[in-house]
């Protein structure tokens, strides 16, 4: 095996979920159904540490990142994974924990203020996701230009905490708005930026020319992640015009891998899934590689080595 595909093996997830339905409550856990993305009712429960180490056998997994799973109680979710991160026998995973908060309501700000006593939180997500498909919606309402909501989004900027934006390519017009007015946020947009409607000449071009707006602002990044929910029979050479265009769009300075971990194992295993996105960039130089796989996750969410 030469350097070039050995080197990616090593890696910092920046985007797993962890959960356990007897300690936390998940409402959509609770009305398991298959949707776009996949068949919840085949996802593992409890998806712990050592049942997420066992996935990534094969994959040297140096540090992980917790994103939000949509918890009923967000408090109780972040304290939860900050003990299990505490816990010797879960070797510091997850290293980093990117917490849920609706930003919508008065209390938003409370909220935030109990979710800074976990050290291992790094930002927030509050997934927006809304089409003009219902079944594609994970929410049932605009929240871009909810003038509160944009008023507790800028609290962030007080933790120093990123925000992980979750929207499709229809929504990025808002997201624009909400990026120039927060410039000391930094957004690290989603799952490559969702691109649903593949079967419009107008879908490509929206999703192209919509990543090509964010990524002219400098305080965003993008994690390549999630592309089997739209993709579930994937190959290498579906995903590589993706991988590409994103990279392309960004560059692999404010570019990060990630594997939606267990969400993604529906469609892939999570060394298959690692080595189809080394395989897509063999050619980058070790430097490239390095970021993309490894440094950019730590750079963003503020990880630090040992």
């Amino acid at each position: 095996m030469s350097a070039e595909e050995e080197n990616p093996l090593c890696v910092v997830d920046p985007h797993i979920h962890l959960w356990d339905t007897r300690v936390l409550r998940y409402p959509w856990l609770e009305q398991r159904a298959e949707t776009f993305s996949g068949d919840n009712r085949l996802l593992p429960d409890p998806y712990s540490v050592t049942t997420f180490l066992q996935d990534a056998h094969g994959i040297e997994v140096l540090m992980t990142v917790h994103v939000e799973a949509n918890p009923a109680d967000p408090v109780a979710e972040a304290r939860w994974l900050q003990s299990m991160a505490e816990d010797p026998e879960n070797l510091g995973h997850p290293h980093g924990i990117v917490a849920y908060a609706d930003l919508s309501r008065s209390d938003a700000p409370a909220v935030l203020d109990a979710l800074s006593a976990c050290p291992n939180v790094r930002g927030v997500r509050q997934i927006l996701n809304v089409h003009h498909d219902p079944r594609y919606n994970y929410v049932d309402r605009h929240l871009l230009m909810n003038p509160l909501w944009r008023a507790n989004l800028r609290r962030l900027a007080h933790y120093e905490w990123s925000f992980d934006l979750q929207l499709y390519p229809s929504q990025i017009p808002a997201a624009i708005h909400v990026v120039d007015s927060s410039t000391d946020i930094i957004f690290i947009l989603n799952h490559a930026g969702m691109f649903v409607d593949r079967n419009e000449i107008s879908g490509w071009r929206q999703w192209r020319h919509g990543l090509r707006d964010l990524a002219a602002r400098n305080n965003v990044a993008l994690k390549i992640s999630g592309l089997s929910m739209f993709d579930h029979q994937w190959t290498l050479e579906s995903f590589r015009p993706y991988v590409l265009e994103s990279i392309d769009c960004f560059g692999v300075e404010r570019c990060m891998f990630a594997s939606n971990f267990p969400i993604d194992g529906l469609h892939a295993q999570y060394d298959t899934l690692w080595r189809a996105y080394a395989q897509i960039v063999a050619g980058a130089s070790a430097n490239e590689r390095e970021q993309l796989f490894r440094s950019n996750a730590m750079l963003y969410y503020g990880l630090r080595a040992g």
